[in-house]
């Protein structure tokens, strides 16, 4: 039987990015590429005054887990130009990224990892949403 995925709730303006992004690449290019845009194929998409403040989306900082280690990390997640080198920075095309985009506090999915394997995320906090901030075309 599969895995109930959560749902997810998109920005329109992530949308059109990440997209936008996509087009721009080779298929070889991004590994996951093919699971990212099904996950964008079921989302809910919202325009970006509409997001709910819970939501992890693009710029968002974002408190969670790795189920199967307990490792837990407070990272931002960006777009692939905007990681310039930084820590506290994740690419929405690393599986992370990926898998973090849309979810919701409380929620978790897992994802495909480097190597072969499958990794849990679970959104702990978001600390910081652009949406929520008022910041709406960032």
């Amino acid at each position: 039987m599969a895995e109930e995925k959560p749902p997810l709730i998109l920005s329109s303006l992530d949308v059109e990015r990440i997209e936008t992004l996509l087009e721009s690449m080779r298929t070889s290019d991004f590994a996951n590429r093919a699971a990212l845009e099904r996950e964008i194929d079921r989302a809910e998409i919202l325009s970006p005054e509409s997001i709910p403040p819970t939501v992890v989306t693009m710029n968002s900082t974002v408190r969670f887990v790795i189920e199967e280690s307990g490792e837990e990390f407070a990272l931002t997640l960006v777009y692939p130009k905007d990681l310039q080198g930084m820590e506290d920075r994740v690419s929405v095309f690393a599986p992370i990224g990926s898998a973090l985009l849309g979810l919701s506090v409380g929620d978790s999915l897992s994802w495909p990892a480097p190597g072969g394997k499958q990794m849990t995320v679970l959104v702990k906090e978001v600390l910081f949403q652009p949406e929520r901030s008022g910041e709406l075309h960032r």
